[in-house]
């Protein structure tokens, strides 16, 4: 059965990408983990100290490239997972994971909230889990905070809830290339469009966010929609991993809206531009009485997700078996 740890809970990081080197930079940092290794599929980081790979000197252990390897003997170990976004692209991994005994704390959007397009992968990792004793959780800053655990808990102090919006604001300048890329800076609008016919654009987990967001605030919505769209750039843009010229993407527009019998209950909004003015989040739930949270300037993505996962690991160890959400996790520490 899962229980509480007695001691800092023994963890490994999975994926040494930007994202995956700040969850082990926060691991290192914190009390209540112990950072045993990393795993890596990429050779040209194999064998080497993890200290080197993460610029930190006195962390333990070199990066290998297998779970078996990383783990051990060890027992009662949480996999800090950063390898991929889309579900069936890590299900193997997960459940490689899970085969070991390990509970897993993912960044994997699409595993925030599995059963909403995949109940059949959802249903095996429950089973699986649920037969090795162990939890798996997806969880990040979006979706896994912003957009729909925090709602949830801002929405605890109001009555019945008639409407909630959320709109999020992020200048992609301060976040890595990788990202800028991924919301299409730099392209034309037909380069655009055409990505994202191929689902190669834009961000993943929206909808997702959408859904938990609903179910913490006691909605029932039956149906979700999503659209996405560019932001263009009015000037020429400077400043991040490569310049943006005017006209050309500056980013992405991304909206997901979940109604209940055809009436809009929940609307997220998300915008992820090179250059967006006003960065921030605001969260407003129309309810008795009314709530506005305003956070100048959002939360941080890639360090606030890093510490997500790692906060969220003494926390599932101590969770009952099986695929969980952010929204089963305790509020405090």
């Amino acid at each position: 059965m899962p229980r509480a740890s007695a001691g800092p809970v023994p963890v490994v990081v999975m994926g040494l990408g930007v994202i995956g080197q700040e969850i082990a930079r926060a691991a290192q940092q914190s009390p209540e983990v112990e950072l045993l290794g990393a795993i890596d599929a990429n050779p040209q980081l194999v064998g080497r100290p993890l200290s080197e790979v993460l610029g930190v000197a006195g962390v333990k252990g070199k990066v290998v490239g297998t779970l078996e390897a990383a783990v051990g003997r060890r027992k009662g170990v949480v996999l800090l997972h950063a390898t991929g976004s889309r579900l069936a692209q890590v299900m193997d991994q997960l459940l490689e994971a899970i085969g070991l005994g390990m509970s897993v704390v993912s960044t994997c959007e699409e595993l925030a909230f599995p059963f909403l397009k995949y109940p059949e992968l959802a249903q095996k990792l429950e089973d699986a889990a649920q037969a090795a004793g162990v939890a798996v959780l997806g969880t990040g800053v979006n979706p896994g905070f912003v957009m729909d655990r925090l709602v949830a808990t801002v929405g605890q102090a109001c009555g019945p809830v008639r409407h909630a919006t959320v709109t999020r604001v992020v200048d992609a300048r301060d976040r890595r290339e990788s990202l800028q890329r991924k919301v299409g800076a730099g392209l034309t609008e037909d380069e655009f469009f055409a990505l994202v016919d191929r689902d190669q654009l834009g961000h993943v987990g929206l909808v997702e966010s959408a859904a938990l967001c609903a179910l913490g605030l006691g909605l029932d919505c039956d149906d979700f929609e999503e659209e996405i769209v560019p932001v263009f750039a009015e000037e020429d843009i400077s400043g991040g991993a490569f310049p943006v010229k005017k006209g050309r993407v500056a980013g992405i527009f991304q909206s997901a809206v979940g109604l209940e019998e055809g009436q809009e209950r929940v609307r997220l909004e998300l915008t992820i531009a090179v250059g967006a003015d006003d960065p921030g989040d605001r969260i407003e739930i129309e309810a008795e009485p009314k709530l506005v949270v305003d956070i100048r300037g959002g939360v941080p993505g890639d360090r606030a997700a890093a510490h997500m996962l790692v906060n969220a690991a003494p926390r599932v160890t101590a969770a009952e078996a099986g695929l969980l959400t952010v929204l089963e996790l305790p509020a405090g520490r």
